[in-house]
């Protein structure tokens, strides 16, 4: 079997004796740790990505503000659940900045290029961004958005248009995606993991993305909402929803959230 990872990024098929070579840590073996680029003095990639010159950036409320109400931990343990059905109820800018918080948020900057965060991630690498396809959000146009977790903020992209179609096509006939609230959509930034580990990244990135979502699921059961979870998508057209290149930074789960009582 081919075990350099650096050769399988090419391949079409993946058979299961691949698949199951990727979930365990064999290939920690395999690589030389003094040749990395941390390893060798390269700058690790910033933590996030800047916005665009010119983009509209929207300042979302910060914490002190919220009146987002307490959440008994067992319980939501026990109440969450996937859901696929949603009331015409808009999100609340305060709830929208909890569930960003809850899933992506910044508690600590160590420097530029390496945050504590609210959800765990290998070496402290977070290679995630977290994009927004909003279509309910009172006060917020409907569109595209990226977060800025460094900022407590989020970024207007451009598209956007017939944006429940678009959704749904991307999720590969999942109407529920259209008739969310609002999307969230991770997007994997994976020089952020290989600066420290090379070919070991891949399965700790996947690991990572579990912790990102399990937080959103368990942050909507505080403010009467509901997620899915969605690894089924069409790669392309949800690359192309939010603007990445399909190869330095693509798409790697969503997730719609709506109100459901």
């Amino acid at each position: 079997m081919e075990t350099n990872f650096k050769k399988m990024k090419h391949r079409t098929t993946i058979t299961r004796e691949s698949g199951r070579y990727f979930l365990t840590d064999r290939i920690r073996d395999e690589v030389n740790f003094w040749t990395t680029a941390q390893s060798e003095g390269i700058q690790p990639p910033p933590a996030q990505k800047p916005p665009l010159p010119g983009s509209r950036v929207i300042t979302l409320p910060d914490r002190e503000s919220w009146s987002i109400p307490p959440c008994d931990l067992q319980s939501a343990f026990v109440d969450r659940q996937s859901h696929r059905r949603f009331t015409a109820t808009a999100l609340t800018p305060e709830e929208l900045a909890f569930l960003l918080w809850a899933s992506q948020g910044v508690r600590t900057v160590l420097h530029e290029a390496a945050v504590l965060r609210t959800v765990p991630s290998a070496g402290c690498r977070h290679p995630f961004e977290t994009y927004l396809a909003i279509l309910r959000v009172t006060g917020v146009e409907s569109g595209i958005y990226r977060y800025l977790p460094l900022d407590n903020a989020i970024v207007a992209l451009p598209g956007g248009d017939n944006l429940p179609a678009q959704l749904t096509a991307a999720a590969r006939g999942q109407a529920f995606t259209g008739q969310a609230a609002v999307t969230f959509i991770w997007t994997v930034i994976p020089e952020r993991t290989e600066w420290r580990y090379a070919e070991a990244s891949y399965k700790v990135i996947a690991l990572d993305a579990g912790h990102v979502c399990q937080n959103l699921y368990l942050a909507c059961e505080a403010i009467g909402a509901g997620t899915c979870a969605i690894a089924a998508y069409d790669q392309t057209l949800l690359d192309n929803l939010v603007g990445v290149d399909g190869d330095q930074e693509f798409s790697i789960y969503l997730s719609p959230v709506g109100k459901i009582r």
